[in-house]
């Protein structure tokens, strides 16, 4: 049983995914029944493992091909908090996608890329070795490009010849790195740490700078993140999908693995790679928070936030601090939250109202109240207001970067939040005082566009206001840290 759980977790987007490649066009049901039985049935596997996890129970299954390689799928605390983001918000976007395309043609054709995109998404969470990993990061790839140019027109074609631009090179310099390492070392599972200490200090500090590169594409860090504001050009499903849970944290993810399981905390101090890792992270920050600035579109200023939000992850983690890895880990999950009940709001503000620009705001408030209260939710959790979400993870790792003799990070998180709200709470002021130049009342139904909206901002709050709570994105983050990293 312990096996076979990790491939049922697998499976439960795979089977979805190839099936629904075959559905016809206008058999609606099926195609939605499936996508959501699978996310359910998702789920609940999820559920069932959380407490057996927390305990201590390991579950593992391994395929081998030839002697020396083979894939490993594992759960562990850290891959489970990756998977549970992904299995809640595969759910609610799945709604969200059903409601928001309704009838428009090639829907077969995107959920099918959906499920495949989520199944890659599984399996990079639930990799165990550094080969595993790079086959799911490819496969998340190729299945996330079709999702980019789903439209068709010639705005997302170059998106997605943008996206495999910067993805390709990426993950050659990514193989580069892995077989590298593992030429010296021999397989690396994350579980078990290898001696890199065969390799010498330039070497190993070559490596790590190549796996910078690697996933620094899909983690958008400056000046890799070209491709992520012109990816905008897909539907709303995708860029909540590619910001939330999918491709920004599938590189933030890579990061924890490689820091804390590849090469491990106390050889990254030795080798003095974590300060000029998080001083990148922290000029991504700013660099993010200034380009959103300069915005008009909604889309790209929540992308430019997205370029810099995400770098708090691998600014956590690179500080070599608990509090800062902490933190970084429970904003893996807070920013997921936050990031899509923003881009959530503004597909149904572009959907139901044809507002795509910051200046086409005013007043919706009055018009909009639900989707007005979630984004506003959404932004002032980005901002970091107490008690939300964003709150929570700035207050660990400014700690962390006090607790990690780099107090300098507490400036770079101040500046973060002055630009947050700078770039933020205009879009509130027009959206709940400014002179509607629209007197019609656009609805906001149906309610599977609105509903996926309200329980994320809902959740925003509640995952700040209940951190204490032991199953907690802060209390689970912290369990990794204490338990793995820092015993």
């Amino acid at each position: 049983m312990t096996a076979l759980l990790p491939v049922l977790i697998l499976i439960t987007s795979l089977i979805p995914a190839i099936a629904t490649f075959f559905i016809a066009q206008e058999n609606a049901g099926w195609r939605n029944g499936l996508n959501l039985g699978g996310a359910l049935v998702k789920l609940g596997l999820i559920v069932f493992m959380l407490s057996e996890v927390a305990g201590g129970a390991l579950y593992e299954a391994r395929l081998e091909f030839v002697p020396g390689l083979y894939l490993l799928l594992r759960v562990d605390a850290l891959s489970l908090l990756f998977v549970t983001l992904s299995a809640v918000l595969w759910l609610l976007t799945t709604i969200y996608a059903i409601a928001y395309f309704g009838p428009k043609p090639d829907l077969s054709r995107f959920f099918g890329f959906f499920s495949l995109c989520v199944f890659a998404t599984t399996g990079i969470a639930l990799s165990g070795t550094l080969v595993t990993f790079f086959i799911f990061y490819e496969l998340l790839t190729l299945s996330t490009w079709p999702l980019v140019v789903h439209k068709q027109d010639e705005k997302s074609i170059a998106a997605g010849r943008s996206y495999l631009f910067y993805a390709l090179p990426a993950s050659g310099v990514l193989l580069i790195a892995i077989i590298w390492l593992e030429s010296a070392t021999g397989p690396i599972e994350f579980a078990r740490a290898a001696d890199l200490r065969l390799l010498d200090d330039t070497s190993l500090r070559i490596i790590f700078a190549l796996f910078v590169t690697g996933l620094g594409v899909k983690a958008a860090l400056v000046p890799l993140h070209g491709w992520l504001p012109s990816a905008m050009a897909a539907p709303a499903p995708v860029s909540a999908l590619l910001h939330a849970v999918a491709v920004v944290k599938a590189g933030a993810f890579g990061f924890v693995r490689v820091i804390y399981d590849v090469f491990g905390i106390s050889l990254v101090t030795e080798l003095g790679v974590g300060l000029p890792l998080a001083i990148l992270a922290s000029v991504t920050i700013i660099f993010g928070s200034l380009r959103a600035l300069q915005q008009n579109e909604i889309k790209k200023r929540l992308a430019y936030s997205t370029v810099s939000q995400v770098s708090y992850i691998i600014l956590g983690m690179a500080l070599a601090g608990p509090y800062a890895a902490i933190g970084g880990l429970a904003h893996l999950v807070h920013q997921g939250l936050m990031k899509i009940t923003l881009f959530f709001c503004a597909g149904i503000f572009d959907e139901r109202a044809g507002i795509k620009r910051i200046d086409q705001l005013n007043g919706v408030g009055a018009r909009m109240p639900f989707t007005a209260v979630c984004f506003s939710l959404g932004a002032l959790g980005m901002i970091g207001l107490p008690p939300l979400a964003g709150f929570v993870s700035k207050i660990y790792i400014g700690i962390g970067g006090i607790q990690s003799g780099a107090p300098w990070v507490i400036g770079v998180l101040a500046a973060s939040t002055l630009l947050n709200a700078a770039y933020f709470l205009p879009l509130l002021y027009r959206i709940w005082f400014g002179e509607a130049q629209d007197d019609s009342r656009p609805g906001e139904r149906p309610l599977g566009i609105i509903a996926p909206a309200v329980i994320t901002g809902i959740a925003a709050i509640a995952v700040g206001l209940f951190a204490g709570w032991d199953l907690s994105p802060l209390a689970w983050a912290t369990l990794i840290v204490e338990r793995d990293y820092w015993p």
